[in-house]
């Protein structure tokens, strides 16, 4: 009884840690901003509020990185565009299943790594959004997605289990899991920790029949992390009480991150906000 209770409690304040961070990511986006959409459970509060805001009069043109994202933003009122009508993006916001002081991340648990990672990849800013269970030391405790073209996808698999990786194809429902570009998704688990996550992201992209990976390096500038959220007792999706949010952002150009933070790593001066 008492483990069911500490997991409640721990989900109730993952929860409210994923509310408060996206809502106060979406006070970063400013009038004409093209904005890139995220997907996933935390993106989900981000785009709620952001609608709430163009309600208000906020204008803004969004790019999503899924289908489910799309339909959403768009059912709350704001302007989405297909990727190929912009030049670039102002400012993409998104979630991330793991992510390390250096900015490096673990992204795909939802499937839609492909679209973030190209997205991310034309932004001028990458700001991911996360509750404070996301935040690790080193990469590859969550299993590494692996977007694959389903054509030779059993070849593929064993490729990647010649090279080490404990790999398995993802399903959903009792079939295998299909991408929004119409591909499969295999997961390398038991990673641990990945001691050179740029490298190890070129590797597997090199394999043929490898679309993209969950890796992403030297795209993120930004880093929002909540601390400490907690739900009102009264109302499930309630206000929070209290919680922290945590700002590291990269002082650094992009390009030149690339070839900074993989081994001469410094300190990311921090920024704090309270609810």
């Amino acid at each position: 009884m008492r483990s069911l209770l500490d997991k409640q409690q721990a989900g109730d304040k993952q929860q409210a840690e994923k509310k408060l961070v996206g809502e106060k990511a979406a006070e970063l986006v400013e009038d004409g901003m093209i904005v890139g959409l995220g997907t996933g459970s935390t993106a989900f509060f981000m785009i709620r509020r952001l609608a709430e805001r163009v309600r208000d009069g906020l204008r803004i043109t969004g790019v999503a990185t899924s289908r489910r994202t799309h339909e959403m933003a768009a059912s709350l009122g704001i302007r989405v565009v297909d990727v190929n009508d912009v030049d670039s993006i102002d400012l993409t916001i998104d979630g991330a299943d793991e992510i390390d002081d250096r900015l490096n991340a673990i992204k795909g648990g939802g499937g839609a790594l492909l679209r973030e990672k190209l997205v991310a990849s034309i932004s001028k800013r990458v700001v991911l959004i996360i509750d404070s269970t996301k935040r690790v030391d080193r990469l590859g405790r969550f299993p590494l997605p692996v977007e694959i073209v389903p054509f030779a996808w059993k070849h593929t698999l064993k490729k990647l289990e010649r090279e080490g990786y404990r790999a398995q194809i993802r399903e959903k429902d009792g079939a295998l899991f299909v991408t929004d570009g119409g591909n499969y998704i295999i997961d390398l688990h038991d990673l641990y920790k990945i001691e050179d996550p740029r490298k190890l992201e070129a590797s597997i992209n090199n394999l043929p029949g490898v679309v993209e990976n969950g890796l992403f390096t030297g795209l993120v500038t930004d880093m929002l992390i909540a601390e400490n959220g907690r739900r009102s007792p009264n109302r499930h999706d309630g206000p929070q009480t209290g919680g922290t949010v945590r700002h590291l952002q990269r002082r650094i150009p992009r390009h030149a991150a690339n070839e900074l933070l993989g081994h001469r790593h410094r300190a990311i001066p921090e920024r704090w906000f309270r609810s």
